[in-house]
């Protein structure tokens, strides 16, 4: 090989380590490339996932430029090397790919590539993508040192841990849409329950008051106020739903992980980009912990329902003994000088007073068209 065998040994090992640590598809991709090309010291890498029409679902390379990526154009088609790599499932090992009666050539702004390395990644008898390498870079003056046998021993290894970790990352996606859809059925069985009766007895209170304002104002103004408190009992019950959308083992797996759980589903869950970042945070007490996730949660619910917000950023980090949590958003905004009159819509006030039972503090920072920033702070214990 091309590195002596501790430093190889070191290399592979770092790759695979690499591979293990992303859960996110695309993620689990772009590390097998970036290890790939780095392991064999190519100058290019790349690896398609086949789609099922004759093309790729996804393609990632390393060593082109945004904007030589751009330039190329729309991704590949199945034909060529690759369709042989695909549909052959085997390896090819080429010391010019220009010269084999395969190629089909590429767009005017594609790298000019010669020596070539492929391999199918396989999932048992599947074919779940191909990862090739191009033009090994050397000292050789002519600049024809080419891959070796050990390369392609190499990069079997890695293509075989390649698959293990795509499978994994497919099967954590799978698992968070299933959450998403178990989350959503449950609250719409939560709703039903809680909203039903009130949205009954709305409807009955208002077609009562319609009846009665001809012929007795007085008894009609009395029904439509009792339609004003069964729609703000409506609204309470339709928040406090939406406020327990979260997974139930806080106790178990604590405020941090309770977190990131729920922030990785309500990005899957909607358009906006929604992260979170936790750091240094010990355990705090009970109160506390639930006062932070709910105030937490009504933030979000907030940001994501009402400020029209493209990005929406969670961050946890600890403050002496303490905590503070901050949920920032591109979105809206609104005048803080006339935050009592929005306070209750958007759900200010109960979040004062999570903070404040908590023995915290809560701090509203926005202006119209920039976005909010709520901030929390709590004591510790």
């Amino acid at each position: 090989m091309s590195h002596g065998p501790r430093s190889g040994l070191a290399a592979v090992s770092s790759a695979l380590l690499a591979m293990s640590r992303h859960l996110e598809v695309r993620d689990v991709l772009k590390t097998i490339v970036a290890s790939a090309r780095e392991l064999l010291d190519a100058e290019y890498a790349a690896l398609g996932v086949p789609d099922d029409h004759g093309g790729f679902a996804q393609f990632v390379v390393d060593g082109v430029s945004e904007e030589q990526w751009k330039a190329i154009g729309p991704l590949p088609r199945q034909h060529g090397i690759l369709a042989a790599m695909l549909h052959e499932a085997r390896a090819e090992r080429l010391a010019d790919v220009r010269k084999d009666p395969r190629f089909e050539g590429w767009p005017k702004a594609h790298p000019d590539l010669v020596d070539f390395l492929g391999l199918p990644i396989r999932d048992g008898d599947e074919v779940i993508g191909a990862l090739f390498l191009a033009n090994k870079n050397c000292e050789r003056p002519q600049g024809d040192c080419g891959f070796t046998e050990d390369d392609e021993e190499l990069l079997g290894i890695l293509a075989q841990h390649a698959a293990i970790a795509l499978t994994n990352a497919r099967l954590y996606e799978r698992s968070r849409e299933l959450t998403i859809a178990e989350e959503r059925s449950r609250l719409a069985h939560e709703l039903h329950d809680a909203v039903s009766q009130k949205l009954f007895s709305l409807r009955l209170t208002a077609q009562a008051a319609a009846r009665l304002v001809d012929r007795d104002p007085s008894r009609a103004k009395g029904e439509l106020q009792q339609v004003a408190v069964l729609a703000a009992e409506a609204a309470d019950e339709l928040r406090a739903a939406v406020v327990e959308l979260r997974p139930a083992a806080l106790d178990e797996d604590g405020l941090v992980a309770t977190l990131r759980t729920q922030i990785q589903v309500l990005d899957r869950a909607h358009s906006a980009r929604v992260t979170f970042a936790g750091h240094g945070v010990k355990a705090l007490p009970a109160s506390q912990e639930e006062a932070l996730l709910r105030v937490a949660q009504e933030a979000l619910h907030n940001a994501l329902r009402h400020s029209g917000a493209d990005h929406v950023d969670v961050t946890l980090d600890r403050r002496g003994g303490g905590a503070v949590l901050r949920v920032t958003d591109d979105g809206s905004g609104f005048d803080t000088r006339a935050v009592r009159h929005a306070g209750r819509h958007l759900g200010l006030v109960s979040m004062r007073d999570r903070a404040s039972g908590a023995g915290g503090t809560l701090t509203v920072e926005s202006v119209p068209g920039k976005g909010t920033v709520i901030e929390m702070e709590v004591p510790g214990g």
